[in-house]
């Protein structure tokens, strides 16, 4: 019953936060002859369509919040991706953007590999109380693990990021991914926090609740300021698929640490969820990164082409198109060229 609550809720979120997105795009594009946001202006702010997109995002991370506190982090966490094919399915109906043979492709994979990804999803060890959630947080692996996160942060702060954090997109990315896998841990004992809390349970006087909160405000500070140093220097499709992609793989890395989330799986549940996420990563890096990729006619085969596919159609009308990778690779040279190649 907890993990189809904890599914459920990570659907629910997925659902909302897709669909944020674009209430609040309808609601910026009402602005029609008013100062629009990216010039500066606030006109928004009187668009309900503006605050419903605003609501339903602080819906959607409200279930995914709590979505954590039911399902294991390596379920929730890739199920994240379905907002983003959300986002661009509605935003081709509603919007009228263009979601071309790639984006659709994409959109496909990612729904295949969130269905791999339940079917062999990971039953976590049980951690039902903050007192168990203290006890994993002491284990070794976990220590050495948040130790080696924190050192290697700070060495791209401070000293890969003056260096390289300009032209390397991975420096910034790496900060951000790194430290949001310690911060889903936050969340994780903060879920429980709350669970407790609603039981009755006086939860307020543990020490931990608010260290885990202090820690979560510290990581969520530092994901959105080096995400956003990210996003101004690169290009948005190419910042989205490698975010997810090393978010996503941290967090399930720190999440077999911390819960031992893959000690009891069998071999072909394993291997079921490592090619669930892979297929859900092939699908984002084909949504994001070719979204602005025209596809022709001209990209198909010569058999494939509405010129070539007509078999009555003569050989002289199909030349009219000819896909540009058949042209010759070098100039004309002239008439006068051409005709001594031909005599010799």
């Amino acid at each position: 019953a907890g993990f189809s609550a904890g599914l459920g809720l990570a659907l629910a979120s997925s659902a909302f936060i897709g669909g944020s997105f674009v209430l609040k795009k309808k609601g910026l594009l009402r602005l029609c002859g008013r100062a629009r946001a990216g010039q500066g202006g606030h006109a928004y702010l009187r668009e309900w369509l503006w605050w419903a997109g605003l609501l339903c995002m602080g819906v959607g991370e409200a279930a995914n919040f709590a979505a954590y506190a039911f399902a294991p982090a390596t379920l929730v966490t890739p199920l994240g991706a379905l907002s983003v094919l959300i986002s661009a399915v509605l935003s081709s109906i509603f919007l009228n953007e263009q979601l071309n043979v790639h984006g659709k492709i994409g959109c496909i994979l990612s729904i295949l590999g969130s269905t791999v990804m339940v079917i062999h999803a990971p039953q976590e060890e049980e951690v039902s109380s903050l007192e168990s959630m203290a006890e994993k947080l002491k284990d070794p692996g976990f220590i050495v693990f948040a130790v080696c996160v924190l050192v290697s942060s700070l060495l791209l702060i401070f000293v890969a990021g003056p260096r390289y954090g300009q032209s390397n997109v991975l420096v910034y990315v790496l900060v951000c991914s790194a430290i949001g896998s310690l911060s889903v841990s936050c969340v994780k004992g903060l879920g429980i926090a709350l669970k407790e809390l609603f039981s009755g349970k006086p939860v307020l006087k543990e020490p931990l609740g608010w260290v885990l909160l202090v820690c979560l405000v510290i990581c969520i500070s530092i994901q959105i300021n080096y995400l956003n140093k990210a996003l101004d220097i690169f290009n948005t499709s190419v910042v989205t698929p490698i975010y997810y992609v090393l978010f996503t793989t941290t967090v399930m890395m720190c999440s077999a640490i911390l819960f031992k989330e893959w000690q009891h799986m069998v071999l072909d549940n394993i291997i079921g969820s490592i090619s669930g996420f892979l297929t859900i990563v092939s699908g984002i890096f084909l949504l994001h990164t070719f979204r602005d990729v025209p596809f022709t006619p001209n990209l198909l085969p010569l058999f494939l082409q509405p010129g070539r596919a007509d078999p009555h159609l003569p050989w002289s009308s199909a030349d009219r198109h000819q896909s540009c990778q058949h042209q010759p690779l070098l100039p004309s040279e002239g008439k006068g060229s051409q005709s001594a190649e031909e005599e010799e």
